[in-house]
């Protein structure tokens, strides 16, 4: 399709020149290929990111792979490939300052793993698990130590949806049955195949001179240097968070599933990971940080969402934007993607800001979709 991205360059222009963003690139892409690419600011054409959880989508595809092969079932219990797993139990509140323990109500599977129902949580944003940490001293997984991940779970599994530590453990799934690590894994069948040469879990010398800098939104609005930013090793290639890459990368990424996962899936495969996993299971209406410094309160979305495996879901067309069943997510450092399969339509938007949900750049993400599908067409046109 023909694509004039003029009206996105000049939104991202804008947005740097205002001096609301440092750096911030975009691409677009449709199953054929690239349509549309521009980096602004301090983000060069080859700026190289920190996927944070845009990470999940590309770990929890390597997963599907196994499923597809018929040595990883979504129902099997997480426990029965990951004896480990079953060693963890459910934080029930605390008596004083002693954490209060229990075993849990079921066993987590494979599928509660994807869609984030398996009952493991996030320090920043489960106040109990903040709590957890402080009291114990445990490591919390932005620490780079793996013991991170043998911290308690917060819910009963299959009871709610609590974003939390469960790619990473799909990742060491991953590793169990390839016998290698993540990395090498999706090098071999994700990175490889698709061409994404940029992406990695240890970035070179080379590529971490490409590295956007963090910077952290002040309460006057301004930004400043981030103190805060990924371990600069870990002992685990980290499904969750740990991934780097570029905005051309994701781009091919999110093709291959536009694509019927030309190149690394099935399109039985896509069509069934894209379909609600979830329900009856809700979504909670917001998502409240314990850790300002990291998240802003994300507030409720204006169309009803749930999850797909690896992605959540919007269900149901936004006049003049996306259509009913676009997956999406996003990274921590506000960077963001969707992919619009019945539009034949993808985009990635990053930036390295923190705390997460910052509005400047969520405004320049809607300013985003807008131009994108005034390009391709919406679902439905915009009253």
């Amino acid at each position: 399709m023909s694509f004039d991205g003029s009206a996105i360059k000049a939104l991202l222009d804008d947005a740097v020149s205002k001096g609301a963003i440092h750096g911030i690139a975009a691409v677009v892409v449709d199953r054929s290929g690239q349509l549309f690419h521009h980096a602004a600011g301090e983000a060069g054409q080859h700026a190289m990111f920190r996927n944070a959880s845009m990470t999940k989508a590309i770990a929890t595809t390597a997963a599907l792979q196994f499923v597809e092969k018929g040595v990883l079932s979504l129902d099997a219990t997480v426990e029965s490939i990951l004896p480990e797993f079953g060693q963890l139990q459910v934080l029930d509140g605390f008596d004083g300052d002693k954490p209060r323990l229990r075993p849990p109500a079921s066993k987590a599977t494979v599928r509660q793993l994807m869609t984030h129902s398996a009952g493991l949580g996030y320090f920043f944003l489960n106040e109990n698990l903040k709590r957890y940490h402080e009291l114990t001293g445990e490591p919390h997984p932005l620490t780079g130590l793996k013991r991170s991940l043998s911290i308690p779970l917060v819910n009963d599994p299959g009871t709610a949806w609590e974003y939390g530590t469960n790619t990473d453990w799909l990742g060491l799934i991953v590793e169990k049955l390839s016998v290698q690590s993540l990395g090498s894994y999706l090098k071999q069948h994700v990175y490889g195949p698709l061409g994404m040469n940029d992406s990695t879990f240890v970035p070179s010398a080379e590529q971490r001179g490409r590295l956007l800098r963090v910077m952290q939104r002040q309460a006057d609005g301004t930004l400043t240097p981030s103190g805060i930013d990924l371990p600069p090793t870990s002992e685990w290639d980290a499904a969750g968070h740990g991934s780097y890459g570029t905005v051309q990368d994701y781009g091919r990424f999110l093709q291959a599933w536009l694509n019927d996962g030309a190149g690394i899936l099935e399109p039985a495969t896509v069509r069934m990971a894209l379909q609600d996993h979830l329900a009856p299971i809700k979504l909670p209406e917001a998502m409240t940080p314990t850790v300002p410094e990291l998240s802003n309160l994300v507030p409720p979305s204006p169309a009803p969402q749930s999850w797909g495996l690896g992605f959540c879901l919007t269900l149901a067309d936004l006049p003049g934007m996306r259509s009913s069943g676009t997956a999406d997510w996003a990274g921590i450092f506000n960077s963001f993607y969707w992919l619009d399969r019945s539009r034949g339509v993808g985009a990635v938007l990053m930036t390295q800001i923190l705390p997460f949900f910052d509005m400047p750049v969520v405004e320049t993400l809607i300013g985003f979709e807008t131009a994108v599908y005034q390009q391709v067409g919406a679902a439905v046109p915009a009253a």
